[in-house]
């Protein structure tokens, strides 16, 4: 949208232009649980690969056009920035029940323990982890990282670019730090995702919520490159807040995981 048209406009909304990005990203999508399919019945993987590439195309290319706009300084206006939070939060909610639902599975299992995993919980065949050791070092890392990323945004609202950057730094590097600790921890598990409902409920539960960390964790690499080109400002960094949300969102869920399944669960 041009300058010159968007000034004509008489309220504060923003209508965007029409996207390929929808349409391509429905074909990705297809293409992507195609190639799934294939690959669960022997087949090639390429047809996999190219709509994960798809996939992946079209989440740069839409978002780089959803960054333009904003760093236009024309459409995203105070009613806009409020729409865009009001679906933050409804995105997040919906984050809540998916991960409730693997709450719900675990506790149904526990607390009603059935005859074929011998009437206890955890099964007598599982070595829990102890929670003390890298789960509890990984909490600290979490509740450290939601510290910095605070930093940074208060950092942010007072115009200070310095120590925005470096509290974005610090929570990227505890991220990846997290990520890392939670794959050694996995490789040495005492049982694997099929050994029965105790060890499916946990990969299910932590793996997903490792996947978010690795999603967030990008999210504010993202964040990071943009904060060196000078993208935003006290006034209106919405894409920053959004990353915040999803962290602390994350931050929150895994202190549930860690007090149900690693401490009570063991």
């Amino acid at each position: 949208m041009s300058e010159a048209h968007a000034t004509q406009h008489k309220h504060p909304y923003h209508l965007v232009d029409p996207s390929p990005w929808p349409f391509v990203g429905s074909m990705a999508a297809f293409v992507t649980a195609i190639g799934g399919v294939m690959v669960m019945h022997d087949k090639t993987p390429w047809v996999l690969a190219i709509g994960l590439a798809l996939v992946l195309a079209t989440m740069f290319f839409w978002w780089r056009d959803v960054v333009r706009e904003a760093n236009s300084g024309l459409y995203h206006t105070k009613v806009v920035q409020l729409g865009l939070r009001y679906g933050m939060i409804l995105f997040i909610a919906s984050e809540v029940m998916f991960f409730a639902a693997f709450f719900w599975a675990y506790f149904a299992a526990a607390f009603y323990p059935t005859e074929a995993i011998g009437g206890v919980w955890p099964p007598a065949d599982i070595k829990t982890f102890d929670p003390f050791d890298l789960p509890f070092l990984n909490t600290l890392i979490l509740l450290m990282s939601g510290c910095t990323v605070t930093w940074a945004h208060h950092a942010l609202i007072e115009g200070n670019r310095r120590d925005l950057i470096r509290g974005l730094w610090l929570t990227v590097l505890l991220g990846m730090s997290f990520t890392a600790l939670q794959a050694y921890e996995y490789s040495h598990a005492a049982f694997g995702f099929t050994d029965g409902i105790y060890a499916s409920a946990f990969y299910m539960a932590t793996g997903f919520h490792g996947f978010h960390v690795i999603v967030g964790t990008i999210f504010l690499a993202i964040c990071l490159i943009r904060s060196y080109k000078g993208d935003f400002t006290p006034e209106q960094h919405f894409g920053f807040e959004a990353a915040a949300w999803y962290w602390h969102f994350v931050d929150v869920v895994w202190l549930f995981l860690f007090v149900a399944i690693y401490w009570w669960g063991a």
